[in-house]
């Protein structure tokens, strides 16, 4: 953790037990504790805890950073009720607003201190035990959530064979450090919006937190990550879009190519098209695995990526489209059973006849396949159509006739690394510029403008990563959105812990993610 994030983290906790000091002083007293003893930060806790017979053990506890923070209310809470203070509300009040309730306690009420023996002959209610149980679970899991691990569900096959549909993982936030959320302020356990169909969001914006991540460290090429989607800061708030169909699609889609105009037509209508902006925390989660980092330059050649130059291997379960010709008519069960293909379901425009095939492969089918005596030809199935519309370096990607499988080459931004600007590259780094990293950046009559002063180069301030999903003909990544910036990195898949597809897939349950 940098320093100055950790002097961050005690500084809150400092005023955590600070801010009440003025009318636990007032307080103090009472307790039989020197009314100055207020005043100083963590030694008020301690002897908050001895007046009231609780281990103070605690107060070292309040030293964990952010685990702290949420121990400091529980002393709180503990102290009021030695005042004769036990009701639910009377403890949110202690808990939440401390620097307020304690003065109103000191100099409003003024109550007496009935001491550890008073507490003990005070019978809590069943309602309350359950209550104040349900608080706990709800703080614990939320730490845990945070800057520990994190439940998510695989929604799409852009990922099979190594992920499938309705894999239920666990995400270590520990891999590449927990990052702080942007959004404080929202509903436990909700993402985006509110549960049962609402379009109501989940969260509010009241109190924004800038980019923070502890115990940083960097995606390695090859790791399955999760990630706030770079393009779903802005969304179209119906169900079929989102980031299905995301809304920087959409406007090139209804402008026919031209962004401006498509945006347009899309503000001039916000019954059909709603819009929803969301802050870098709070867009949708992806999942797909990094094949390169920043600094890297890469580039896709018929299918198979290039890392600055060396060809990048496949995950042994990544799935590609292939053309095969085998030696006789293959048996359907017998295909099933060794290279994971149903003929049976296959579409008739990828039987060719004459034992050829259109086939999905993973790359350890097609290690078996060649090893089987029945191949006769194999050859990936490269898709030569331009993108179109799709893509977020869309100007230099049309213009180039880049298509999914030959694609690049493009430079990873790193951390650092001074950019000089032309008009090429402006299209692939003009929003990680603007929009990612937080600046006014635009090109007039073949300048470069930032922050209102005119430049020829930009130092990046983040690292960036280039996801693709390993069923690579369906799926929509980095080529079709760009750039990944850390900030919008949550965390490594780790394990699968269920699976569901008409009933569990045993043999998926603990699998570790490769």
């Amino acid at each position: 953790m940098p320093l100055n994030h950790l002097f961050i983290v005690y500084l809150i906790g400092t005023l955590l037990v600070f801010l009440p000091s003025f009318g636990l002083a007032k307080l103090f007293p009472k307790a039989g504790i020197a009314s100055w003893k207020a005043y100083i930060p963590f030694y008020n806790t301690w002897e908050m805890q001895k007046a009231v017979k609780r281990p103070v053990h605690w107060v070292f506890w309040q030293f964990i950073p952010v685990v702290g923070w949420f121990i400091t209310p529980g002393i709180f809470i503990e102290f009021v009720k030695a005042f004769g203070k036990f009701t639910l509300g009377q403890h949110t009040l202690a808990s939440l607003f401390a620097p307020f309730y304690f003065p109103y306690l000191g100099y409003k009420e003024n109550p007496g201190f009935i001491g550890y023996e008073g507490v003990k002959k005070h019978k809590k209610h069943s309602w309350r035990e359950w209550v104040d149980a349900a608080i706990f679970a709800v703080v614990a899991a939320t730490l845990i959530r945070t800057f520990v691990f994190e439940a998510y569900t695989i929604p799409s096959p852009s990922m099979e064979k190594t992920l499938l549909v309705k894999d239920f993982l666990f995400v270590s936030k520990l891999s590449y450090g927990p990052r702080i959320p942007n959004t404080p302020l929202s509903v436990p356990f909700v993402h985006n919006y509110l549960p049962f169909g609402s379009k109501r969001k989940s969260y509010s914006e009241a109190i924004k937190i800038p980019y923070t991540r502890w115990f940083a460290s960097p995606v390695k090429r090859g790791d399955c990550v999760v990630f706030n989607f770079p393009a779903g800061d802005t969304v179209i708030n119906l169900p079929d879009y989102q980031s299905k169909h995301p809304y920087y699609q959409l406007c090139r889609e209804l402008g026919n190519g031209d962004m401006d105009k498509g945006r347009q037509i899309i503000l001039a209508d916000p019954d059909q098209y709603p819009l929803a902006i969301h802050p870098v925390d709070k867009s949708d989660n992806y999942i797909k695995r990094c094949v390169a980092i920043a600094g890297d330059t890469l580039q896709v050649i018929n299918g198979e990526v290039y890392i600055s130059g060396s060809k990048n291997e496949m995950a042994p379960y990544a799935q590609m489209d292939y053309l095969i010709e085998t030696t006789q008519p293959l048996d359907g069960d017998f295909a099933k059973s060794e290279f994971d293909v149903d003929i049976f379901n296959m579409q008739e425009t990828d039987i060719l006849g004459n034992n050829r095939y259109r086939m999905t492969l993973t790359t350890k089918a097609v290690d078996k396949l060649k090893q089987s005596g029945l191949l006769k030809n194999i050859s990936m199935y490269v898709d030569t159509v331009a993108i179109k519309y799709r893509p977020e370096f869309e100007n230099y990607v049309w213009y180039n006739k880049w298509s999914t499988d030959n694609y690049g080459k493009i430079w990873i931004p790193e951390q650092g690394a001074v950019l000089s600007l032309n008009e090429n590259n402006y299209y692939i780094y003009e929003r990680a510029i603007r929009v990612y990293e937080n600046n006014d950046f635009y090109m007039k009559e073949g300048k470069f403008f930032l922050n209102g002063k005119e430049v020829t180069s930009y130092t990046f301030k983040m690292d960036y990563y280039w996801m693709m999903g390993d069923n690579r003909h369906q799926s929509q990544d980095s080529r079709f959105w760009g750039f990944v910036p850390e900030d919008r990195i949550v965390g490594k898949a780790w394990m699968i812990w269920f699976s569901w597809d008409g009933g569990p897939r045993w043999e998926r349950f603990f699998k570790i993610v490769r």
